[in-house]
């Protein structure tokens, strides 16, 4: 794409939202970098936030819970600019950036309830309860590890993940019934 068509987009002088294309599992690196480039090269007004839109996933091993963020779309970032020659150069000259996302090459905006989405995911981060990580599915067998239901096996019948509970449908006198656990106190058989 020549430069003279990137000058055209977005030229009302507002920030826009922006989608890059970028290395997988670079993507806080890649993030820094342009963040320095902008200081760097006196462009802050031309920039607006930057973001890695993530999610956070609570995972228990040997016994213990550990909080982590997990990529929501990985390869992937967000970047609010107003789109010039020079805001373009900068951005597809920093190691890692793939390219804007849109048709054949020219940047794309994000629509604006894209946007609103993206944004009310990052505030509501802080507010919405911790996500956690369970191996399992509605339907798996399983086997309960502690408690008055030791080695009983049964089928998962539904998952909280907000909780950490599953119900799990043990037999009892003949007839399924549902017992309510955490989820690391069942395993695979």
């Amino acid at each position: 794409m020549e430069p003279s068509e990137v000058q055209n987009v977005g030229s009302d002088n507002k920030l826009t939202w922006y989608v890059l294309k970028v290395q997988t599992n670079r993507e806080n690196s890649i993030r820094k970098s342009l963040e320095r480039r902008i200081l760097r090269d006196g462009l802050d007004e031309h920039f607006g936030q930057i973001i890695i839109p993530t999610e956070k996933i609570v995972e228990t091993k040997g016994g213990k819970k550990k909080v982590r963020e997990q990529k929501l779309y990985p390869g992937y970032i967000m970047i609010q600019m107003l789109l010039n020659d020079e805001t373009w150069y900068l951005v597809r000259d920093t190691s890692g950036v793939g390219d804007f996302t849109g048709a054949a090459g020219k940047p794309h905006p994000m629509d604006d309830d894209e946007v609103e989405r993206m944004l009310g995911l990052e505030q509501q981060k802080e507010d919405e309860p911790t996500k956690l990580k369970i191996e399992f599915r509605v339907g798996d067998v399983v086997k309960i590890t502690t408690g008055p239901f030791e080695t009983f096996e049964g089928e998962i019948d539904a998952i909280d993940e907000t909780t950490g509970k599953v119900s799990v449908l043990i037999e009892i006198f003949g007839r399924p019934t549902p017992v309510e656990l955490e989820y690391h106190e069942v395993e695979r058989p």
